[in-house]
């Protein structure tokens, strides 16, 4: 998660009212503690990167850019910069005439901002209606699960998305949880809605402990994170959580970010085909 952004993205106006005189601020810059981004606007050394380009762009971070910031996990990478510019921003770069080309993605919409300082990101159900816009509604409600997981929605932040957002969006509004222990278990049980089956998360079984997904009775669902499980003594706990949950029954799939997320086909025919043989009963 990058650091707060109010200390580290500045204009010139909130430095010299915070008491910084123009000679420090010629010293802060030649040192290379102070960086210029663009006219009246620096960063410290050690700014968030994405936070330094949204503000060199000329607003601040926004929908899965702002999301990852506050630590909320997205189904999107880091590809590309998104940039909220409010209502009334004005665009610094000038796309692809810029050097290195500008491949920031713009957000336009109106509303407050969440800090107190002229970069602040918006609020989280703001992100949220970002990403909706942007990603459509799986990463919406995979992000959502994230932010209830964190507590960072109030009641009032849902009773706005309800109000603000789409059809498709309260669907997922309406199903969302917030014991979702990842992202991937998330998308899991989004993807897995339209099989009518019985999906229980963080279930603790008996010599195994508590797994991501149950579905039926039987029939185990492990979602290894991309960071996780790849050295020896983890997938070695890995194998031995799997057997111990044989010894009592249990049917155990194990799936990686690689093949949740862009081997999805694989995935389903996998659970349906062990649900078609009735191993999850």
């Amino acid at each position: 998660m990058c650091e707060s952004m109010a200390p580290a993205v500045q204009t010139y106006r909130e430095l010299r009212t915070a008491g910084m005189s123009r000679a420090n601020l010629a010293a802060q810059l030649d040192s290379g503690r102070l960086i210029r981004l663009r006219r009246g606007v620096y960063a410290w050394d050690g700014a968030c990167v994405e936070a330094r380009a949204a503000a060199a762009h000329g607003g601040a971070m926004g929908c899965v850019s702002a999301a990852r910031h506050c630590g909320i996990w997205t189904l999107h990478g880091r590809e590309k910069v998104h940039v909220w510019m409010g209502g009334h921003g004005h665009r610094r770069h000038d796309g692809v005439a810029a050097d290195p080309p500008c491949e920031c993605i713009e957000h336009w919409d109106v509303g407050a901002r969440g800090g107190i300082d002229a970069f602040g990101i918006p609020s989280i159900p703001r992100i949220l209606r970002q990403i909706l816009a942007c990603y459509g509604v799986e990463a919406f409600f995979v992000s959502l699960e994230s932010a209830l997981r964190q507590k960072r929605l109030t009641s009032e932040g849902m009773m706005w998305l309800r109000a603000h957002t789409n059809d498709a969006a309260r669907v997922a509004i309406a199903l969302a949880r917030s014991d979702a222990d990842s992202g991937l278990e998330s998308l899991l049980r989004w993807r897995l809605r339209w099989t009518g089956l019985r999906i229980r998360t963080q279930t603790r079984i008996p010599a195994v402990g508590v797994v991501d997904i149950l579905i039926g009775d039987r029939l185990l669902i492990e979602a290894d994170g991309v960071d996780n499980h790849d050295a020896a003594p983890l997938r070695h706990k890995d194998l031995v959580r799997d057997a111990n949950a044989a010894a009592w029954g249990y049917v155990t799939l194990r799936f990686d970010y690689a093949l949740i997320v862009h081997d999805w086909d694989l995935v389903e025919r996998a659970i349906l085909g062990q649900v078609a043989a009735g191993r999850h009963l």
